[in-house]
Parts: C-alpha cells; sequence; structure tokens
C-alpha cells in the first residue's frame, strides 16, 4: 500500500510548530535498518522502533522537520525543553516498508540521507519509492554522499587529489537528488560518521548543515559543520536509557573550538573550556570500550585522556553533567585513528 494511504493530516502538527516561538535543543536520532532481518549493529528492530515512537510520544516531545529545527536551534532559544528530529542513513528498503508507515501514522517528520548510487541495489530503495516519500510534506530527502566513501583526506592523499575526489563525491550526488526529486536540501550526513576540519570547510564553503554519529543535543553553540546525532541501532537505543537522550541537553561550549578529529597521537587529548554551569564534581567522561575515565582541570580548561591507546578506526569520549529536572548536558567527541583501514 503506498506510504500517502497512512498519512494523517498535518494540521496539529502545524498548530503545535505554530504555537512555539521559543526553541529548545534539538535532539537528533539516527537510524539505519529498521528491521529484524538486517546486520544487527546498524538495525532497530521493528518492535524496538515502536517502544521508541511511543516513548515520544509519551514524553509529549515535539518532533519537529531537521532543516527547520537546526535553522532555528542554531538561531538561539530557550534553555528549556527538547524538540526531537528523526533521521535515516542510505535509504534502505525497510525504511519505506517497515518505518515510514509507522511513522506517517503519527505524522511524525523525517530525514532520510541518500548516498546515490545505492539507490536500486538489493535492499535500498528505488527511487520511485524515494521520490514517493519526497512528495510526502513531511519528509526531507538529503544528501550522504555519492558513494558512501570514506572522506576524510586519506595518509599520502594529495590535496589536490582529495579536493577532486570530495568534490565530486558531494556535488554529484547533490545533483542527482536536484535532478531526480526537483530539489535539493542543504544537509549531509557523513558516511560512517567521519570528518575532519578540511571537510567540514567543504561544507560551509557550500552553505550545508553537516551531521555525525556522535551523540548529544543541538543547541545555539553547536557548530554547524560537526552537529551530534543518537544513535538508535538495537545496542543504543533501548528503552531503559533513552529519555536520558530525548531529554538531554547541549553541552555549553561553542564546540567549533573542539579539536579536529583526526588523531595525531594515541590516546588523544580533547580539552574544553569549564563554562558555568559545569561543576567538575558533576561531570563524568567516559571511552569508548575503556568505561569511565578521569580527567584534569588545567588554567580553567577540563583535560580528557583516555588511559589506555586505541586499536579501532573509530571511537568517542563522552561527558555528561546534571542539567536539572532530571536532563544532562551531553558533549559527545569523535576521534579518528587513519592509520586503521577502512571498513
Amino acid at each position: 500500500m503506498p506510504i500517502k494511504a497512512f498519512v494523517k493530516p498535518l494540521a496539529v502538527f502545524s498548530l503545535l510548530a505554530a504555537a512555539s516561538p521559543v526553541w529548545a535543543d534539538l535532539v537528533v536520532l539516527q537510524y539505519h535498518h529498521v528491521s529484524g532481518s538486517t546486520p544487527s549493529a546498524t538495525s532497530t528492530s521493528v518492535s524496538l522502533f515502536e517502544g521508541q515512537l511511543e516513548m515520544i510520544s509519551d514524553l509529549d516531545v515535539e518532533v519537529v522537520d531537521l532543516l527547520k529545527g537546526t535553522r532555528k536551534t542554531l538561531a538561539g532559544g530557550s534553555e528549556s525543553g527538547n524538540r526531537i528530529a528523526i533521521t535515516f542513513d542510505d535509504a534502505y528498503e525497510s525504511v519505506y516498508s517497515d518505518a515510514a508507515p509507522l511513522l506517517a501514522s503519527k505524522g511524525y517528520p523525517y530525514t532520510i540521507f541518500v548516498n546515490t548510487q545505492a539507490v536500486g541495489r538489493n535492499g535500498y530503495m528505488t527511487w520511485d519509492q524515494i521520490k514517493e516519500l519526497a512528495e510526502l510534506e513531511t519528509v526531507i530527502i538529503a544528501n550522504h554522499s555519492a558513494d558512501h566513501g570514506h572522506l576524510a583526506k586519506k595518509p599520502g592523499e594529495t590535496d589536490s587529489d582529495w579536493q577532486i575526489r570530495v568534490s565530486n563525491s558531494l556535488d554529484s550526488a547533490q545533483e542527482t537528488l536536484a535532478a531526480k526529486l526537483g530539489s535539493s536540501a542543504p544537509l549531509f550526513a557523513y558516511p560512517y560518521g567521519e570528518f575532519d576540519q578540511a571537510l567540514e570547510k567543504q561544507l560551509a564553503a557550500r552553505g550545508w548543515y553537516g551531521y555525525g554519529q556522535q551523540s548529544g543535543a543541538i543547541g545555539p553553540k553547536s557548530a554547524s559543520t560537526r552537529l551530534p546525532r543518537f544513535p538508535m541501532a538495537n545496542a543504543y537505543g533501548q528503552l531503559g536509557n533513552l529519555e536520558n537522550k530525548l531529554l538531554s541537553k547541549a553541552f555549553p561550549i561553542d564546540t567549533k573550538n573542539l579539536p579536529d578529529g583526526v588523531i595525531s597521537e594515541n590516546p588523544p587529548t580533547l580539552a574544553f573550556p569549564l563554562a558555568s554551569p559545569i561543576n567538575t564534581n558533576r561531570l563524568t567522561c567516559f571511552a569508548s570500550g575503556q568505561g569511565r575515565i578521569d580527567f584534569d582541570v588545567i588554567d580553567g580548561a577540563v583535560r580528557v585522556k583516555a588511559p589506555d591507546s586505541f586499536n579501532r578506526r573509530r571511537f568517542r569520549y563522552n561527558c555528561t553533567h546534571p542539567a536539572g529536572d532530571g536532563s544532562y548536558y551531553w558533549l559527545s567527541q569523535q576521534w579518528l585513528d587513519l592509520s586503521k583501514p577502512e571498513d
């Protein structure tokens, strides 16, 4: 049955949006497959997805359009409350068959990031399916590169070769979306969540927002080319800790001053200012696979460094701090070790 058959009238949603003159922090959820028969690491079961949507509804958190929500959040607003945006990477077929009807039944908007060369392949949506969704008022189709390549500059790659490779992937995908759908959004999701400062500059030059796979909420001080999203696959989206993520707040620092994610030492050091209202007695930091880790405060800056080196290509430091009303400030720094093989 076509997805349009499931769509609710949007009058209620539109009235809610119009009645909210101030904008709060934005929590973006990231999905790949919504299925019980696809790879577990990148899949959310249908039953878990339904439970996540029910929790959003029960908490009475508004689900918003990603582009409008990002723009309004970065422009500044209230320090209380939250909004949710829902995103899918890769345009897998299960998004059309399983996720889209459930989202339509609730009238929730969402964004699908498409790597254009994969469209129509086994397990992916077809252009006809993408076009059908793109015609809905609640759906944005956006850029996830042409080839889903690792876009950070490779060791030994010349600047000119990198510029050509990245420009081809970014721009050909945007052109394909415009040609197939009649429009293209200024939104980009980094393949694998990998980016470096040079790639961020490429997005900034195009006026695009860039979304990673590091966790946390978006706030007025978030950098527009390294916006966080909470992965919602089975291992990360369980209902027991989902409420903390849905109600999380952006860490009160300017994230454009965070370091480049490409490491020059292993383990790397993360430094950020000890800004109000952060109290080091209530600050907790973790490292991928190493659990809770210590930090120091030197000259008004928090310095976080894991005790052991990492043997993986991508890993993260996460720091949280109570933000009141049961919510937490959440900061996540993704690191990228280019000496490790691509996956």
